[in-house]
């Protein structure tokens, strides 16, 4: 996998704070973590908060971010399975799949797939990615600060979503759910977190 001679290996107790939060992503334990409650309708002319980044992704998640798509255009949930290993030989931590701990991610994906062969979860990880990240601002390191999460619709209060973003969300999710996420209910679908630094943090379900 080619690697930029920028990336560092991530020990520093920020990303350990950032990956315990983003770990327990379903109780949003991590203040930083949460949702923003959305502000009221700004005055007109007045600059409106961005609902999901545009702006260029630093180069190391660029990177990581491209090792998922090359395995998910090979169609080959192993290749997956290294990207992740490599995310942890730099880290040290493993990425937060959702499986028992010691479980091989790509068995864990294999069996959790309706396929029985890991492509449903190859899918579902290109339809999350297909979508602008949200970026989350956590901790005071320059290099370090962001942490980007796709889709950027679980960092949003589902009942204040615009038109043009439930169909973005029916893109990813059944109507059922979908009408579940409307109601400003937790996001219960898929997520996909990396760090600043390329660490990949997280790509799991959250029921």
């Amino acid at each position: 996998m080619r690697r930029s001679c920028r990336i560092r290996t991530a020990t520093s107790a920020l990303l350990v704070a950032v990956a315990l939060g983003v770990v327990h992503w379903d109780g949003l334990a991590h203040p930083a973590l949460a949702a923003e409650p959305v502000a009221p309708a700004a005055p007109a002319g007045a600059v409106t908060k961005e609902r999901a980044f545009h702006g260029e992704l630093p180069e190391s998640v660029i990177e990581m971010r491209e090792d998922i798509l090359a395995a998910i255009h090979a169609a080959a949930v192993a290749d997956l399975g290294k990207a992740a290993a490599w995310s942890e030989e730099r880290s040290g931590r493993p990425v937060d799949v959702g499986a028992e701990a010691g479980d091989d991610p790509v068995g864990y994906w294999t069996r959790l797939s309706g396929d029985g062969a890991g492509l449903e979860v190859l899918a579902i990880a290109a339809n999350l990615l297909s979508l602008p990240p949200a970026r989350l601002a956590i901790g005071k390191d320059p290099e370090n600060t962001f942490v980007y999460v796709w889709p950027y619709l679980a960092e949003l209060p589902g009942d204040t979503l615009t038109p043009t973003e439930t169909v973005d969300l029916l893109r990813l999710v059944p109507a059922e759910t979908a009408r579940v996420i409307l109601k400003g209910g937790k996001w219960p679908w898929w997520r996909i977190a990396i760090a600043a630094d390329g660490t990949w943090l997280v790509f799991r379900r959250y029921d």
